[in-house]
Order: C-alpha cells, then structure tokens, then sequence
C-alpha cells in the first residue's frame, strides 16, 4: 500500500537525520530490500543505520540481532537467566537483579508470533504510511513536533522509559498504546553505550493514528514562535497579552 501521507512538511524542521517509518507486518515485505545477511546490528542500531545510511531495509526474525530486540518483537522468549535479571546487575545499571527483574512486566512487547518482518525506511523513500514516525531532534525541533500534536487536541506530553530495553519504548510502546512518546536516547544503556546519537537527541515516536494530526499541524502553525526568540521577546509578547485580554474583559 503506497504512502497516503504528505510528509513534505517534516522537511521545514531542519532535521539533520531523516524521520524513519517503521512497519511491522506478518508477511515478508515487497516494496524494499532485506537486511544484508551479514549485518550484525541491535534493533536500535537498524533504525539509526537506516537514518545515517539513508537506506530502506526490512529485518526478519531470520537475520541476526545481537541484542534482545527479537525478544521485544515477539519473535524469540527471553532466556531465564536474563529474564531473572542477571544482565542489568553485571551491567552496574541496578543494584541487584531483582530491579532489573521488576521492570520487566512493564516493559512492552508484541504478542509472540504476530511480527515477522520490520521495515525501517527514510521518510521520503517509505512506500507506505509507517505504524510508527520516528523523528531524531534536537529540543527546539522535539518541541515543535510534540506542539504540533497538542496544537488542535490539548494533548498532554508523556515521556516513559526505562534504564535498558530503550528500543521497546520508542519502537514498539508507540504502536501498542497508540500515543506519542519521546525518549532521550543518553538517557538508555543501549543507545548511550553505542554511542547512537548525539547527547542532546530527543526521540519522537509517532503512532500511525497521530501521524495525520502532527503533520497537518505542522503545516497550519506558527513553527518558530516569536517570543522564543529571546527573553525580552517572551515577557513582551507575554505582558502585551495580559494587558489587551485585561482591558477586553472590563466589558466582556
């Protein structure tokens, strides 16, 4: 199915990396290429080569992931030491194996069997509408996306994580829930230890549902507000408000 989404407009962000649509699906995908066989990548790792290579792929449960991505995926059961915890105290991220156990019920995954193929590809080469956007940002250009999705619905921000697994969160927790999430990558073991992205990234993850909204907001709005632009600009903007909505309302 061909994209029915205008993404022209993400461009007006300045982004140094594309935005990258992933999709999950039960058959073997038609419109671009398998991974190579001898990739050897985490799954937080095929989403960024797929920015940095500027390259579309799909990854099977028959190629190798080095981390527990396939796990995630529900293509693959944990091993019982690792799910007991063992890795994250070895790890020094928690201070006993019980904490990293705990986390566990939390963290999302896909129902065993359902995912057998996921698609990474750059925006302007994706041939459909992604299950989920995700947007590589600095803060000002995060904070004009997740604007754009609060802009005509009042939605409320929300960030979720944990210490590890960070490719659950802003892979597969978007396109479980159906809400945006956004995820500092320095912030994850994986992504930080890899060294993936610069320290000041914000990953934005955008289910299908929202994707429409963000981008038709995006095109409507004001991106760089004025009074972002200095201090000044901000309590003059501000108090100029204050004092016209005041004298408005002496005779509402």
């Amino acid at each position: 199915m061909a994209a029915s989404n205008d993404y022209s407009v993400l461009k007006k962000l300045g982004l140094k990396d594309p935005p990258i649509g992933v999709k999950y699906s039960f058959f073997r995908p038609k419109e671009i290429p398998a991974m190579p066989d001898d990739w050897a990548l985490s799954l937080c790792e095929m989403l960024r080569r797929a920015q940095t290579d500027h390259h579309s792929f799909y990854f099977s449960k028959e190629n190798n992931e080095t981390c527990t991505g396939k796990i995630w995926l529900g293509m693959e059961d944990m091993t019982p030491f690792a799910e007991s915890g063992q890795i994250g105290e070895r790890l020094g991220v928690f201070q006993e194996a019980r904490s990293n156990q705990h986390l566990y019920q939390y963290v999302p995954r896909m129902d065993r069997g359902i995912v057998n193929y996921v698609s990474f590809a750059p925006v302007d080469q994706m041939p459909y509408d992604p299950d989920v956007l995700v947007i590589s940002a600095t803060p000002n250009q995060a904070e004009m996306v997740l604007r754009a999705a609060s802009y005509s619905s009042g939605m409320v921000y929300s960030s979720t994580s944990t210490p590890v697994m960070g490719c659950a969160w802003f892979l597969i927790q978007p396109y479980k829930t159906g809400e945006i999430n956004y995820v500092l990558p320095a912030l994850i073991h994986g992504p930080h230890g890899r060294e993936l992205y610069p320290e000041d990234t914000i990953l934005v993850s955008i289910p299908y549902q929202w994707i429409p909204t963000v981008l038709q907001n995006l095109e409507e709005m004001e991106l760089h507000l004025p009074s972002h632009s200095s201090k000044k600009a901000y309590y003059d903007e501000f108090e100029g408000i204050l004092s016209d909505l005041a004298e408005e309302a002496k005779n509402p």
